[in-house]
């Protein structure tokens, strides 16, 4: 197995790696919104929430030399199912022509009040 890291301003409290490569996959570990780059705040609405998750799944992605058309499946937890429809907006902008598996998991509360948390599973270029 190989660790994926990301440059972060943010501190990682938690007993886990970005992501993790195991034979021919990456395994991308929950993403929340929170800007690596600069350690800004959170945004308040849920579709650039989503944005900055899915933003942050593409860092772990783009370290392990893989890209948006390897993603083979998506888990996205969201705090709330209401949420589901602009959470599928972004997520679908952001894919584009590629759909890659997927399960969307009404939770409650997430992480540090966020509102999505988006993992994936990705095939490693060889």
């Amino acid at each position: 197995m190989k660790e994926v890291k990301i440059e972060s301003r943010l501190a990682n409290k938690g007993h886990y790696v970005p992501g993790m490569i195991s034979g021919r996959m990456l395994y991308v570990s929950g993403q929340l919104p929170v800007h690596h780059e600069t350690g800004a705040p959170m945004a308040a609405d849920i579709e650039q929430q989503t944005r900055d998750a899915l933003h942050n799944v593409e860092l772990v992605l783009n370290a392990a030399g893989c890209g948006r058309e390897d993603v083979v499946l998506c888990r996205v937890y969201v705090s709330s199912i209401a949420l589901w429809d602009a959470v599928n907006a972004v997520y679908a902008a952001f894919f584009g022509s590629h759909k890659p598996a997927r399960v969307v998991v009404p939770t409650r509360e997430l992480h540090n009040g966020a509102l999505v948390e988006i993992e994936a599973v990705a095939e490693v270029r060889v």
